[in-house]
């Protein structure tokens, strides 16, 4: 039945209507189910009278349909391959024609798809392109520039390799001559079309992703094609830094224009020119210099020059990190100049500033940030500064503190309106005075030789924090900033003092000041010294914890819209930081932190708005699960239950990844409990296919069905449940990126159920792990297999053991269990790196000599040749890591919130050791070979001479000994 077209465009616009979403994306996948889904999309996006929404909606949901079924793991098309050539033939035609905000998400489409299908599966797209270019029509140049940037840009982030260079040379032996050829005819169409300012925009457009393009094609290297005509490029380059043009200028002030965009991407070009190709671009390095100190020192203060702003001066700090142009500032009255009239304009507050400060105090406070504020003036003044720091430290010292004692006495003869003077004179102190990278983790780390930075905060900053009043907000924050900045610097004993401090100011009434107090505060907790101890101390924590928590979470509710709730995620990591620091000792807070984590996810589970809130708010209830339910955990698992449930009933899709889980946790903190009712009603659920075809889900998934077959074996096997867990595993073992999962799964079933259950699905298991091994192996699953073989191996006790495996590989084929031992489980038994994996095969190797009646008498040379593995993974015993109470660090910036499965640091399931009361191995293995040779009257020493060699013999016996 063919497509209704007009209906699905309906049901497109309905995804993105809040309130209908649910439904559409039901409906949606139905229709993926239909043939050419992909074709009646593109239909729908290249026919205007369907509507500027519905056409959106469509390329939206087509380019995350093509993320997820482009290709498999193993890069083979998942759609009919008539399908992809007719995409491929119609991308390009639509990216001319569409208007800019459908090009993007095409754009990004073709970005997947030339992942998997550039060059080689698509050599022609690079000649169609090329057909396509124009001498005199922007809007087409602007189509095919589109795609080729959104190509190209892939090389960015890449590492150099021949596969690599092989496609950068085959786009450029097509494409560089045209595109050198395009910039001529822009910038002769420029020339002429000065005055009409709607071909203009366009063609400034053009120049735009010209200038994109002029980076994405130099990214990896210079091209020839570039470096023959550098003195061209350049020229052209240089000419459109200069430009002016009143039509071009944007009417609003807080928003950069056509021209600003340009020119800021010009400096991106030239500053990856200078850093990676001096050699050749080092002579033409004058000219930019002298064009951005006439830039820096002429625009106004406006926001719409800031991002332009700041990268004329990332471009001037790569050309200072240079020793031969850096010396062009090596003189007193020269960097006074950079100082005062290009440091100073960039570092001192605005009234834009303030404005955000007072209106959008979040926004203020991550550009300001140390370390997430990179494209702002401030930022990139400060990296200049530091630059030069680096090359001149006395000079720039001694400039720089000039400036600062004069601004600190201005501030002196008037505090109440110079307050702006003391801002600039901190922040300038901070920047000069830190040496070196400000950490996420210890902040700076060093100082330069002249910073007493103890006796600064002392002198002049110290007192704006301890005032209780007439100090401005914004000095407030600095003072924190300072102490947050310098932390490492700071002594114990001095932190003693610092402390609580800053706990007062999350008591502020303005926001800034009591998110500051929250970020300082968070970071200082976490702080250790060398020997790995807390700074500040865990008591000291503990007891103003209860009314910490309680204010925080006050503050994270004191607007109860969703998205407000949600806006400001450094109170919630700051909530998480205090549950980590005092673990159980949140106990006697247990109910008001309970009721407010519930209150918190209901509001939010109304519409996730902030990824790294929601991740913040799931650790922390990570870290309050593992700290109070060991000790409480029917009454934890009662408050939580509803709330988790209700966000899987609703399909909260953002937090089903994390209730996985938290709810796995609760479940692991109880292991002696039976299941309740709560969970056996959630088994049928969690094992639909629907939630194992989110990649996301699949880890989650594995630890909360783990974690219930653990509390509920026989439940499930009462309810006719292991066989769709097998299923399950079945599946996961038939990816490669699930693999691993599966293995997980199917180690955990035969840890938990009797042989005498297994019996009937373990011919079934093997026969599936030996097609794989057979057809598609991977290290990854072979070593993971040898793991399985020597977990059965070693559980003899539960009725299995090396016997039992062979018993039912023998099932399959007879004597096929001889290769598969020979060439993959002895061999890569010593590549198993993991402590506890090299343990468990050293049991199994042990009881495979004392226990094996295959071994002992059909596999006489299996058993020499067990005995030897064993002996080499004897000559360095395995050791099982020491349990310990430390929670690894996860920097959510370098997290891809919603692409994939983020796991919860706070509740990281431990490796689990098997066999605990085993603790010496070498000592087990003795004792176990003596006690097995007297059991069997010497055998153990007979089969020792008769099938070891003579340099195996002696080590084996020495162990009898």
């Amino acid at each position: 039945m063919a497509t209704d077209l007009r209906e699905l465009s309906r049901v497109l616009e309905a995804s993105l209507d809040a309130t209908k979403n649910k439904q559409a994306e039901l409906a949606l996948l139905q229709e993926e189910k239909r043939p050419n889904f992909t074709l009646s999309l593109l239909q729908i996006v290249a026919t205007e009278s369907y509507g500027g929404t519905a056409r959106l909606a469509s390329a939206l949901y087509f380019k995350n349909y093509i993320r997820r079924n482009w290709t498999d793991e193993d890069g083979n098309h998942k759609l009919p391959q008539s399908e992809v050539a007719a995409i491929r033939q119609e991308l390009i035609g639509l990216m001319i024609s569409v208007p800019s905000n459908i090009q993007y998400q095409l754009g990004d489409a073709i970005g997947v798809i030339a992942d998997s299908d550039f060059w080689e599966k698509w050599d022609t797209l690079v000649d169609d392109l090329v057909s396509r270019l124009t001498a005199d029509n922007p809007k087409i140049n602007n189509g095919v520039l589109q795609v080729a940037h959104s190509i190209f840009k892939r090389w960015r982030p890449l590492y150099r390799s021949d596969p690599l260079f092989t496609e950068i040379n085959h786009v450029l032996g097509k494409f560089g001559t045209p595109f050198l050829a395009l910039i001529d005819s822009t910038d002769r169409l420029i020339d002429r079309s000065e005055t009409d300012k709607a071909v203009l925009i366009q063609l400034f457009a053009t120049l735009n992703l010209i200038v994109k393009l002029l980076y994405d094609l130099s990214v990896q290297d210079l091209p020839p094609v570039f470096e023959d005509n550098l003195p061209a490029v350049t020229t052209l380059l240089h000419k459109y830094l200069v430009y002016e043009n009143v039509l071009l200028r944007s009417d609003d002030e807080t928003e950069a224009g056509p021209l600003e965009h340009v020119k800021s991407g010009i400096f991106e070009v030239i500053e990856l020119w200078v850093k990676k190709y001096e050699d050749a671009f080092g002579a033409h390095v004058g000219k930019f210099v002298e064009t951005s100190w006439g830039l820096l020192t002429n625009v106004g203060p406006e926001t719409q020059y800031d991002f332009l702003v700041s990268k004329a001066l990332q471009f001037l700090t790569a050309v200072t990190s240079i020793a031969e142009h850096a010396q062009a500032f090596n003189n007193e009255a020269t960097l006074s100049q950079v100082v005062e009239r290009v440091i100073l304009p960039n570092m001192t507050l605005r009234d834009s500033d303030m404005e955000l400060f007072e209106d959008e105090p979040i926004e203020f406070i991550r550009r300001d940030l140390e370390g997430s504020d990179s494209d702002t003036r401030r930022r990139a003044a400060t990296d200049f500064l530091r630059q030069l720091m680096s090359k001149f430290e006395n000079l720039i010292s001694s400039v720089v503190l000039r400036y600062v004692d004069h601004y600190l006495s201005e501030y002196s003869s008037d505090p109440t309106n110079k307050w702006k003077s003391k801002d600039t004179a901190v922040y300038l102190y901070s920047s000069i005075a830190a040496r070196g990278t400000i950490t996420a983790s210890q902040g700076a780390t060093c100082t330069n030789d002249f910073a007493d930075v103890i006796e600064f905060f002392q002198k002049h900053v110290a007192g704006d924090l301890v005032a209780t009043s007439g100090v401005e907000p914004i000095l407030k924050v600095d003072a924190i900033k300072y102490l947050y900045i310098f932390r490492s610097q700071i002594t114990a004993t001095q932190w003693n003092d610092a402390f609580p401090l800053l706990v007062k100011h999350l008591g502020s009434s303005d926001y800034v000041v009591y998110t500051y107090a929250a970020i300082a505060l968070e970071r200082t907790m976490a702080l250790v010294n060398n020997d790995k101890q807390p700074v500040i101390n865990r008591s000291n924590v503990n007891s103003v914890s209860a009314e910490l928590l309680k204010h925080l979470f006050g503050l994270v509710q004191k607007d109860p819209q969703p998205a407000k709730l949600q806006e400001n995620e450094f109170l919630m990591r700051c909530i998480m930081r205090v549950l980590v620091v005092i673990k159980d000792g949140v106990i006697p807070t247990y109910e008001m932190a309970a009721e407010n984590f519930v209150r918190i996810l209901e509001i939010s589970s109304q519409n996730p708005s902030n990824p790294r809130f929601c991740y913040y708010l799931f650790e922390a209830l990570g870290a309050f699960i593992r700290f109070t339910a060991p000790k409480m955990p029917g009454q934890l698992e009662n408050r939580l239950y509803a709330p988790f449930a209700g966000a899987l009933q609703n399909d909260v899709q953002e937090f089903i990844p994390y209730i996985f889980q938290l709810f796995a946790a609760l479940l692991e903190a109880n292991p002696s409990e039976s299941l309740s009712d709560y969970y056996q009603s959630l088994i049928p659920p969690i094992l639909t296919p629907e939630l194992w075809a989110s990649k996301g889900n699949v880890p989650a998934l594995v630890r909360l069905i783990t974690s219930l077959i653990a509390r509920g074996a026989s439940h499930i096997a009462q309810s006719n449940q292991l066989e769709t867990i097998l299923g399950i595993f079945q599946s996961l073992i038939s990816t490669k990126t699930n693999e691993v999962y599966g293995f997980e799964l199917l180690e955990c079933i035969v840890a938990n159920f009797p042989s005498t259950v297994l019996d009937k699905y373990f011919v079934t298991v093997l026969n599936i792990i030996f097609g794989r091994l057979q057809t598609s192996k991977t290290e990854s699953f072979t070593l993971r297999f040898v793991r399985f073989y020597h977990f059965v191996s070693a559980n003899t006790e539960k009725g299995l053991g090396a016997d039992y495996f062979v018993n039912m590989a023998d099932q399959i084929q007879e004597n096929i269990f001889v290769p598969i031992y020979l060439n993959i489980i002895l061999p890569d038994t010593q590549k198993l790196l993991r402590p506890l994996d090299r343990k468990t095969a050293v049991i199994s190797l042990t009881k495979t000599l004392t226990q094996s009646n295959a071994f002992a008498e059909k596999y006489k040379k299996g058993w020499a040749f067990s005995c030897e593995a064993l002996l080499k993974l004897l000559e360095n015993p395995p050791i099982p890591p020491a349990t310990d109470d430390i929670i690894a660090e996860q920097d959510p910036d370098d997290m891809s919130f919603g692409v994939g499965f983020t796991q919860l640091t706070t509740i990281k399931r431990p490796p689990r050791d098997h066999w605990p009361e085993i603790s010496d191995v070498k000592k087990w293995v003795s004792e176990c070979l003596r006690t097995a040779d007297g059991r069997t009257n010497g055998k153990i020493t007979s089969y020792a001479q008769e099938r070891l060699s003579p340099e195996a013999s002696p080590i084996l016996a020495a162990y009898m000994r």
